[in-house]
């Protein structure tokens, strides 16, 4: 369990990231669903609830989510669904339960660079920015590839395209972290092939992605692709896998998400 020493409730960002930073111990306090699994001590907590970042909503071009969005408002909300289809929805629908969903936030969860989370995977595969007070906008992708600075995480846009995406994940039962999960998206020719709980963050393929874009899709060059996309990316061991189980089922998760989005 963590111990908070002091709790602030900033009614503006800019105060919320004056105070976050003011000591080396102050940290932002959203759902707290992952602190309450670790023992942490927190000099001053801020919670960002009067902040009004708890929102969907869509323009011409974006859909912008606020980092105070849950993961069950995503699962179940029908902007999510017009245009992404069922890829956010699966990529958080079996995380643990309900009232677990109903308290991780979309920032959180991003800021923090899970290398299980389900999410950022998914996300990874569809045109996704994230908008830091301090960091400016920026691609996901350039996000979970700097390095950690203390920051807030205040919005998520994914652009609306037509893709087809499908998320796929392996577990050693339903509600468990995922031992590997992986994202595919195609736009045009154009796929992203995306893995992550490698156990290492989500990072794209970029070789087997552009491969696969390039060259006509049958199952040969299907299979070369997910060859590629395991040699190129590194995989892991930790309680719940080996590196080389890792790997070998990245191909035939892979392999599922490519033939549905195709």
């Amino acid at each position: 369990m963590f111990t908070v020493i002091d709790i602030v409730q900033p009614n503006t960002v800019e105060e919320a990231y004056s105070i976050l930073n003011k000591r080396k111990t102050n940290q932002v306090i959203g759902g707290s669903a992952f602190l309450r699994m670790g023992k942490k001590r927190i000099g001053t907590g801020v919670e960002l609830s009067n902040l009004n970042l708890d929102y969907i909503k869509e323009d011409k071009e974006y859909v912008e989510i606020g980092s105070m969005t849950t993961f069950r408002t995503l699962e179940t909300n029908s902007i999510i669904k017009d245009n992404f289809g069922k890829i956010l929805e699966d990529s958080v629908k079996d995380i643990i339960g309900i009232q677990f969903r109903n308290v991780v936030t979309v920032g959180a969860t991003v800021f923090s660079k899970y290398g299980f989370s389900d999410l950022i995977v998914a996300l990874l595969s569809l045109d996704t920015e994230v908008e830091l007070y301090k960091g400016g906008r920026i691609s996901l992708e350039e996000f979970l590839d700097r390095d950690y600075e203390k920051d807030l995480l205040i919005k998520v846009y994914i652009k609306k395209e037509n893709k087809n995406a499908s998320y796929k994940s392996l577990r050693n039962a339903k509600s468990d972290y995922p031992i590997l999960n992986v994202s595919v998206s195609k736009y045009g020719n154009k796929f992203k092939l995306c893995v992550g709980a490698r156990p290492q963050k989500a990072t794209v393929a970029k070789k087997a992605s552009e491969f696969l874009s390039n060259n006509e899709i049958n199952e040969s060059n299907i299979d070369r692709a997910i060859e590629m996309a395991s040699e190129e990316l590194t995989f892991g061991s930790n309680m719940r896998a080996s590196k080389d189980y890792r790997k070998a089922m990245s191909k035939v998760l892979l392999k599922r998400a490519i033939m549905e989005v195709i």
